[in-house]
């Protein structure tokens, strides 16, 4: 992790509510839904609101996450609306080509622009592990259009085009938005949520 974005600070925002635990799926993913097939792996899943969207849809879902508490949480939510086809297991996604299963989608809601040049490269190449030949990752990360520093790393387009040259199709690439908290005090981001971009990339088979 980079950044200050390490582990205390993500225990820290647990510890309370994070700005993006909305107690929903996030609208980018939501509109692609039809596009999202097969087996899916959440990336980052947090407490599992996007992961368990898409189980609710029919598909098999792993969500990973390296703390320990939003898996439980995630877990705890599955049980309460009975949503099948949902897993969560506490893994860091650096560590993705310990993973002996491949997805025919992954998805990642606000895991990539945590990392550094060297973790981004390493998760980078799980992801190529675990994502099937012709299979597609959908990811949302903070855009560098977004202004001031509160919040993670921005990205920009190049550097997201930089990260999946190799092996990689980037299909779109489009500005979108983050879906926060209405109730934050202490962090304010752009009015309509914090730029993003979204983004959905292909496996080169």
């Amino acid at each position: 992790m980079s950044d200050g974005l390490d582990r205390q600070s993500f225990e820290t925002f647990y510890a309370r509510k994070p700005p993006w635990e909305t107690g929903r799926p996030q609208r980018a993913f939501v509109g692609i839904a039809d596009r999202v097939t097969g087996d899916i792996l959440d990336s980052g899943c947090g407490t599992g609101e996007n992961a368990l969207f898409f189980a609710a849809r029919g598909h098999t879902v792993l969500g990973i996450d390296f703390l320990e508490g939003p898996i439980r949480q995630a877990r705890e939510k599955a049980r309460q609306r009975g949503v099948a086809g949902a897993e969560f297991i506490q893994m860091d996604a650096l560590t993705l080509k310990d993973l002996n299963r491949q997805f025919d989608s992954v998805i990642d809601s606000g895991l990539f622009h945590v990392f550094g040049d060297e973790d981004r490269a390493r998760y980078v190449a799980g992801l190529a592990h675990v994502t099937r030949p012709g299979g597609r990752l959908f990811l949302a990360c903070f855009s560098d259009e977004e202004p001031g520093t509160q919040g993670p790393r921005r990205v920009s387009e190049r550097e997201i085009r930089e990260a999946f040259a190799d092996g990689w199709t980037v299909e779109e690439l489009v500005p979108s938005r983050y879906e926060v908290r209405p109730d934050l005090e202490d962090i304010s981001f752009s009015e309509g949520g914090p730029k993003a971009w979204f983004a959905a990339i292909r496996r080169m088979e």
